[in-house]
Order: structure tokens, then sequence, then C-alpha cells
């Protein structure tokens, strides 16, 4: 039995990974879908005063409550910010770390730096203008979903809270690279602004070249949110991991 911990990107909510969790249950795992403060059913909660620490300790409060440990963390988009931190502070608590088309980031940096200058300063000339300081959910055709996966994901998006997006994350990248790492590449059609994390993948240099040792990457041929077009799909592939 695998310890499954579903964290997803911006927007989203627990609600995203409702098609993969049966799958991975039905195989004999354990698993937990978390809600980050401020979005989907906590929505909410969403303040000013949300920032990446505020994520960070989400997930690392998911992992205590629920008395995981050997966890096979999936962390979807934006919260590949998040799962690096994780796998930074608490490698001993983590059997594979799997980048679901996920923000790698370097130290130093914010989920912002990995964007072109127009979307950075559309989202956050977007999260200033809003008193709550959230920047809104694009439509979900960026994401490669067309008719009912559509209109279900859209009824379902949140603002994003705007404190993260800017907030940069210092780790030593060493201990990240001491846990197993997957990153899945989705290709049909390929995130825009993923681009540069889907370089870095496959980039030797990156990371001062910790990043390749102990990672593979897989492909998935759906848009950005593979836990809703394809779940059996993306089910398979974190079974084999295993």
């Amino acid at each position: 039995m695998a310890n499954f911990l579903l964290v997803h990107g911006a927007w989203h909510g627990a609600w995203c990974w409702q098609r993969v969790v049966p799958g991975l249950m039905g195989a004999g795992h354990r698993v937990h879908a978390v809600t980050l403060t401020g979005v989907g059913e906590r929505a909410h909660l969403l303040s000013p005063g949300i920032h990446l620490e505020t994520h960070i300790t989400d997930v690392m409060a998911a992992m205590d409550a629920e008395e995981m440990d050997d966890v096979v963390l999936v962390v979807h988009s934006y919260a590949g910010m998040l799962g690096t931190a994780v796998a930074d502070r608490r490698p001993e608590r983590l059997r594979h770390l799997v980048y679901l088309d996920a923000v790698l980031p370097k130290p130093g940096e914010s989920w912002s730096s990995t964007h072109a200058s127009a979307t950075r300063n559309a989202r956050i000339a977007a999260a200033q203008a809003d008193p709550l300081h959230a920047f809104p959910a694009p439509d979900p055709s960026v994401f490669g979903l067309s008719d009912a996966d559509h209109a279900w994901v859209q009824r379902r998006q949140t603002p994003h809270p705007g404190g993260p997006y800017s907030q940069v994350l210092d780790f030593d990248p060493q201990r990240v690279a001491s846990v197993p790492r997957t990153f899945i590449n989705c290709t049909t059609p390929p995130l825009g602004t993923i681009d540069v994390s889907r370089l870095r993948m496959v980039d030797p240099k990156f990371w001062d070249g910790a990043w390749l040792p102990g990672s593979q990457v897989l492909e998935m041929h759906t848009g950005h949110d593979p836990m809703v077009s394809d779940p059996d799909g993306l089910v398979q592939r974190l079974l084999s991991l295993l």
C-alpha cells in the first residue's frame, strides 16, 4: 500500500482529483487530496494574508494530520513550488515526488519567475486591483478542456491568492534531489506557462546537475488537467511508479 497525497494547482481544489481517487484506492492505496487555503471549498478563507508559506504549511499539515509517511506526493502546476519545499524540509517522509505538469523552481525563484513578463505583469496587476489580493481563473480551454469537462472546471474554479505568486522559495537542491522524482509532461496541448519547467526537466545543468539523477520523465497526450480529461491514464502512470 502506498500513501498518495494529491495537491492541486492554481484556481483548483481537492475536487479536481475526484476522478483519480477511486482508481488509486481501488488498487489498494491510501489517498488524501489537499485543498489549499483560499480556494475550492476553502475559498471563504481568501485574504491578502495568504502567502507561499501558508500553502506549504497546508501540505505539511495534511501529512501530519493524516499520519502519512512513505508518501507519493503528486503536485500539479503551481503546487510544484510546494512539493519542492516539502521535499527540501521533509525528504525522509517522501517515497516519490511527482511533478504533474508542474513548476520546477530554482532556489531563490518565485512562481512568477517562470512566466513571461506579460503574464507576470497581468497577474500582479489583477491581484493588486482586487480587495482580497487574488487573480481570476482563466477559461478552462487553456487546459485543453472542452464540453462537459470545460463546464465542470469552470463552475468549480475560484480566484487564486496573489501572495504566493511573487514570493521566492529558498531550498537545498541536493536535499530535493535525494527524493525520487518524476515529471509528467502534458503535451496536447502544452500549457505555455509550464514551458520553462518543461525545458528544465531535460536540462542536465538544472540545479547544477542535481535534477537528473534519480529522476524520470513520463508523457501524457492530454492538456494541463489530465486528472480531469484522462483520469485512468493518470492513474496508470502513477501506479507505474510504485
